[in-house]
């Protein structure tokens, strides 16, 4: 059942078109990340559902209620909208104890002291600041002033916590510890969750669904596993994960590798689907975990030699010169492979074809 709803949302920046015609629903509950690179329009999406950035066009919905319609003349500022925001920077003030910080988004609603002191009792408890509450934010860690900052947006009860790259100032320990924790609390007290991020392993590991942008467009709304298997786009395929792109060209019924007078034939196996043959121009992309060694004598199989080999914990990272394209390998430590400098052969376990050559 759809919560949040955003009715073809637009917001243009006096030429420029930051977000174009957004479309998607949110259910009671779920956690939806926004995905991109930088310049993307996320977080003024974000802004907008806010309140914070007007609507060029369109409306925004919570439940049965209008937050914000230009057409309607319709606009319900940020302090009337019950939402809990969290930004990327800590936004603590170090003038006030841990509890004073939490509490005064209440004491500014003029709550009675008895509410005032249990809601900011239980939002120090759930993020396990309760030891901490006479202390100031500047004695704690920057995972600890982070904790401040979602305690003071549970405390208000929101309907929607709204996150806008709240772990990019940590450290990967801190913030994969606290993109758990965050996930914990979005289950244990049910609130919906708006997350904006350029980082794809936070996406994947809290949302529930995710949508990606490019240049203010959505390009595909979908959960992580169906985003990573059935990437809409070659956009969505390149953003989503480690990637290959090699540019192939057809002719005459066969495919070539692009370079070397495109006379490097592929293996007969690796054929494009129905719909892009006998284009001219092709991309064979593909996961570097996705590819396998085989033998020399694999008739089925793309040579190269290893020009790099890359010690990275338990994985081993392979760069193969097939032509004068490279692509990347990733094999567990303990699986056998090539040395730098050894002619190979590799296997696609599951590649994707797009139209035209990959930049």
């Amino acid at each position: 059942m759809s919560y949040v709803r955003l009715v073809n949302v637009t917001k243009r920046f006096g030429d420029v078109t930051a977000v174009d015609n957004l479309n998607f629903e949110i259910g009671k509950g779920e956690c939806f990340s926004m995905l991109g690179p930088s310049g993307c329009g996320k977080t003024t999406t974000l802004r907008m559902v806010a309140g914070f950035e007007d609507l060029s066009d369109g409306e925004v919905w919570v439940g049965d209620n209008l937050m914000s319609s230009p057409r309607k003349n319709h606009y319900l500022p940020p302090e009337k909208r019950n939402f809990g925001m969290v930004f990327q920077a800590f936004a603590v003030w170090p003038h006030m104890s841990v509890y004073d910080n939490v509490a005064f988004p209440l004491q500014i609603r003029k709550l009675p002291k008895s509410e005032i002191e249990q809601r900011t009792t239980d939002a120090l408890k759930a993020t396990n600041l309760l030891s901490a509450a006479n202390e100031s934010p500047d004695f704690l860690s920057g995972g600890g002033k982070q904790r401040v900052a979602l305690a003071r947006a549970l405390a208000i009860n929101p309907d929607v916590m709204l996150l806008d790259e709240p772990l990019s100032s940590l450290d990967p320990h801190l913030r994969e510890e606290m993109r758990f924790e965050i996930k914990e609390l979005q289950q244990k007290y049910g609130f919906s969750i708006i997350y904006v991020t350029h980082d794809q392993s936070e996406a994947m590991a809290l949302s529930d669904r995710i949508m990606v942008m490019k240049l203010g467009v959505m390009q595909q709304i979908d959960t992580p596993l169906n985003i990573y298997n059935h990437p809409a786009n070659q956009f969505v395929f390149s953003f989503i994960g480690l990637s290959n792109f090699l540019n192939v060209v057809w002719r005459d019924g066969k495919l070539y590798l692009k370079g070397e007078g495109d006379k490097l034939a592929m293996p007969d196996e690796l054929v494009p689907p129905e719909d892009l043959k006998g284009e001219p121009e092709l991309s064979l992309a593909s996961r570097p975990s996705e590819i396998n060694f085989t033998s020399m004598t694999d008739p089925e199989a793309l040579h190269g030699v290893v020009s790099r080999k890359a010690f990275l914990g338990e994985i081993i990272d392979y760069q193969i010169k097939a032509g004068e394209q490279t692509l990347r390998v990733q094999k567990g430590r303990r699986d056998p492979g090539p040395e730098a400098g050894e002619n190979c052969a590799v296997h696609f376990e599951r590649p994707f074809w797009y139209k035209g050559h990959a930049k």
